[in-house]
């Protein structure tokens, strides 16, 4: 894949690592404790956060974002459902540290994703996105993703009821 240039050095993306577990669990947790984009209130155990993503590995759905040898991001795709009429869609993840919001990691990031889904066969992918996360629907939407639909008041997170986007792309 090529690298993206940032202000303080190259951006490799590759496929994750089992060594990256550490530094994408960082990332999840301080999406779990900050943000409303993961729509739980427990942070994930070094236990979790080593099957979930040894989970995408053995699908190698996983990818992170190197700058300087650092995770300064990841993506990952998984089944939307679980029933094997759903087997060819997908939905996609994509999180990038803190401190490198804004450099284009999330682009390159969903940008090497959704070329390993065409390549493994998916049909469509699926990006569930917190209505009000702006920034999310905006990098899904210069993909290609288009509006599915917003499904109002189905979850809720520090005190108050969020809405959920569902955006999708069709990879044939």
């Amino acid at each position: 894949m090529n690298p993206i240039y940032e202000r303080d050095g190259t951006v490799t993306i590759r496929p994750a690592r089992p060594g990256d577990t550490e530094a994408v669990r960082a990332i999840r947790n301080h999406a779990i404790e900050h943000s409303t984009a993961l729509w739980t209130e427990t942070p994930q155990s070094p236990v979790e956060g080593a099957a979930w993503l040894a989970a995408h590995l053995a699908r190698g759905s996983a990818f992170v974002a190197d700058v300087g040898g650092e995770v300064a991001g990841f993506a990952v795709y998984g089944p939307w459902r679980e029933l094997d009429g759903y087997r060819h869609t997908v939905e996609d993840s994509v999180y990038v540290r803190e401190d490198r919001h804004g450099l284009g990691i999330g682009s390159a990031l969903l940008g090497a994703l959704l070329t390993a889904a065409r390549a493994a066969g998916h049909h469509v992918v699926i990006a569930g996105i917190e209505a009000e996360n702006t920034a999310s629907v905006r990098l899904h939407r210069r993909f290609g993703f288009e509006h599915a639909g917003t499904v109002r008041e189905v979850g809720t997170k520090f005190g108050r009821w969020l809405d959920l986007t569902l955006m999708r792309l069709p990879l044939a």
